[in-house]
């Protein structure tokens, strides 16, 4: 799969008392990666929602925090569907700085039904897209 590239700016209220990025917002800028890799392909989460009844979940993580990011910086998010199942998807997803790996991290997202909480395959054209 092709890889996805988000910039993102470290604004003051990502970071804790010493000016460094708070760990758990790490795990923010992952989620706006595959956000937006998601609407870059034309899918956009309110309406698999309202129109599919499709949610998608984070089912686990794994993270590696290699060096730290600082307030006003510019960083990279990737995102990179590594595995595609049938009602989950595995991301390996990086934050750089430069050329400086930051923070590595693999995701896995699980596919639900938005009313029973189940699991539920993931809609066809996500799938065909992904698979171009």
């Amino acid at each position: 799969m092709k890889e996805f590239n988000w910039p993102i700016r470290v604004y003051y209220e990502d970071t804790d008392a010493g000016g460094v990025v708070f760990y758990a917002n790490y795990l923010k800028f992952f989620e706006r990666a595959r956000t937006e890799m998601l609407r870059s392909y034309g899918f956009e989460q309110d309406r698999l929602i309202a129109e599919q009844n499709v949610i998608f979940v984070v089912r686990s993580v794994n993270i590696d925090y290699l060096k730290p990011a600082r307030f006003n910086e510019q960083l990279n998010v990737s995102a990179k569907i590594i595995e595609n199942k049938k009602t989950n998807f595995t991301f390996e997803q990086s934050i750089t700085r430069q050329q400086d790996v930051l923070c590595n991290g693999t995701i896995r997202i699980a596919c639900l039904d938005a009313q029973s909480m189940k699991p539920k395959l993931i809609p066809f054209e996500i799938l065909e897209h992904l698979a171009q």
